[in-house]
């Protein structure tokens, strides 16, 4: 008898182990995700202009070598497939000038991001890249461009020329090759940093803003020394409409 109720009890501990296993397999697994992939090119002239709104989810735009735009984007869906469908993706194609916008359905419930991965011709203008939540990322441009976020990071790698950088709640990242005086770099933040690295013997106006965050750059200044707002805290820095040469220490490795 006592044979018999060990095991009933034995068989009971393996059961409650596999259930206690069970479960906890499927609290690791991933939620349940839907995606559907959007591919198109377009033509558009070398010195034509772009222009991207997203929503929510990330940016990144690369310069090429060719008069195409082309546009790859992936819509998630968090918990219905159906919800892709419910969110467009528009383009507006011209030869001078290419729009991309998302758009969502006036009901609410959508949970739907879209990420952007786009070639663009090197050398055309950036007028209005923004996202609201999502990071913005730019590289191997010449030309200008304005680059937004809401809640996210943006940054500009490999390019030159003057870029005007936006974000609210996120960080600054600007690795450039070569500015013009008359093309100055805005890069504004409310609550993070900004880093700025440029090439050596760099000429350019530098315009930087953040409320609450710090300024790292390694220039070196031979004209005036950058203005401090006395009315900022010691966390804070602000150069305003300043001009005056700068290099990067040779001691530093290319980016």
């Amino acid at each position: 008898m006592r044979q018999f109720r060990g095991g009933v009890q034995m068989r009971s501990i393996i059961w409650m182990s596999l259930l206690i296993l069970a479960a906890l397999t499927v609290l690791s697994m991933p939620a349940q995700a839907f995606d559907e992939v959007f591919n198109k090119s377009y033509h558009l002239d070398s010195n034509g202009s772009v222009e991207l709104q997203n929503i929510n989810g990330s940016i990144e735009i690369a310069g090429w070598d060719r008069d195409t735009v082309e546009v790859y984007a992936v819509k998630y869906a968090k918990s219905a497939s159906a919800d892709l469908s419910r969110v467009r993706i528009d383009v507006a194609s011209a030869p001078d000038h290419l729009s991309v916008a998302t758009r969502y359905p006036q009901e609410k419930g959508v949970e739907v991001s879209v990420e952007y991965h786009i070639r663009v011709p090197r050398h055309a203008r950036l007028t209005q890249i923004g996202t609201v939540n999502g990071g913005v990322r730019a590289s191997h441009m010449e030309t200008t461009g304005a680059l937004r976020s809401v809640n996210g990071n943006v940054e500009v790698f490999d390019s030159a020329g003057g870029f005007r950088t936006q974000t609210t709640n996120g960080n600054l990242h600007l690795e450039l090759l070569r500015l013009d005086p008359s093309e100055p770099v805005d890069a504004e933040t409310v609550n993070g940093s900004i880093q700025v690295a440029l090439r050596p013997n760099a000429s350019a106006a530098l315009d930087v803003h953040t409320l609450n965050g710090d300024f790292r750059s390694d220039l070196t200044c031979s004209g005036p020394a950058p203005a401090y707002d006395s009315r900022l805290t010691a966390s804070n820095l602000m150069w305003r409409e300043n001009q005056w040469r700068q290099g990067m220490p040779s001691d530093r490795a290319p980016f």
